[in-house]
């Protein structure tokens, strides 16, 4: 018969197994994340057009949206909208008027597993900042974009994967950047309490969980450093635009999902001339450009640098 100790270590492995197990099964479902329906484009007067593209390997669907001009032979500036986790390009049709109306040609793509885009087993940050980067090379090949005038708006990890993409050798004319997460241990705490589960001791094991899942070194993470990214390769003077990139950087004050407070910590640490920062009043995470201060510089920061 099996001993008292020996049933108590039983029942202890047996117990681990199962936490083990459960929190495998959290780990898988926090990083697949859910489709949305993409919805149509509304604005009749607009000339949409599909476009298909890669992403290591997964096909992409994205649109060029467009006023219709008098040099319509003429190829247009591009604003590149990159959207964030469970969203799709329809979701980010809220930044497009302001810009096709300013005289930009907007693109806007569903990231993998995202949309109507292709799945991959284990969707990450990186991997929005791969497909930012894919994204900037098939805007490059389309006849109607002018290739050398080109931005990035990047909302939340779409924003973190356009920072990101500059470390990668990514040639814009400026990135603009909106809710954007600045740590990794952000964006698994927002994960964790948007699901109502606790931090402790999920925090310290789901993270091991969609690297190991994604096949990514704990290398590659620490290298993903975004203060580090930007001291390196962000600058907004006219000298620094020479070599850098112009990076603004938005964040509402409302967002309870990625708060500001990331932001404003990362805006002290920066010497100055490093990055333009806004922080604007709407409620939520995905409101920023409600607020009218959002275009009042947004715009003309876009301006500045593709005109």
């Amino acid at each position: 018969m099996m001993g008292a100790a020996a049933i108590g270590v039983t029942v202890a492995a047996a117990i681990v197994s199962a936490a083990a197990a459960g929190i495998w099964r959290i780990g898988v479902r926090s990083q697949s994340p859910k489709r949305k329906e993409v919805t149509g484009i509304e604005d009749s007067r607009l000339i949409v057009d599909d476009v298909v593209f890669e992403s290591a390997g997964s096909k992409l669907a994205g649109w060029l949206i467009r006023l219709p001009a008098a040099d319509a032979d003429c190829p247009l500036p591009v604003v590149i909208v990159a959207h964030g986790w469970g969203s799709n390009r329809s979701r980010v049709l809220r930044y497009a008027k302001p810009l096709y109306e300013a005289g930009y040609a907007v693109f806007l793509y569903d990231a993998r597993s995202h949309g109507d885009s292709e799945d991959i087993k284990a969707p990450s940050a990186l991997m929005f900042r791969d497909d930012v980067l894919a994204a900037v090379q098939a805007v490059r090949r389309l006849p109607q974009a002018d290739k050398d005038r080109i931005t990035v708006l990047g909302h939340s990890l779409g924003g973190f994967g356009a920072v990101l993409s500059l470390a990668q050798g990514m040639k814009v004319r400026a990135v603009v950047t909106d809710s954007m997460p600045i740590h990794f241990d952000t964006m698994v705490r927002s994960q964790l309490k948007a699901k109502g589960l606790p931090f402790f001791p999920l925090g310290y094991f789901i993270p091991a969980i969609w690297l190991l899942r994604a096949r990514i070194p704990r290398s590659v993470v620490r290298a993903a450093n975004i203060p580090d990214v930007l001291r390196q390769y962000a600058g907004i003077s006219e000298a620094a635009a020479l070599h850098k990139t112009p990076v603004y950087m938005v964040h509402s004050l409302g967002d309870s999902f990625i708060p500001a407070k990331d932001l404003k910590k990362l805006k002290d640490t920066l010497a100055p001339g490093t990055v333009d920062t806004l922080f604007v009043q709407s409620d939520g995470h995905s409101a920023s450009e409600r607020d009218p201060q959002f275009w009042k510089h947004v715009l003309p920061f876009i301006d500045r640098y593709m005109k």
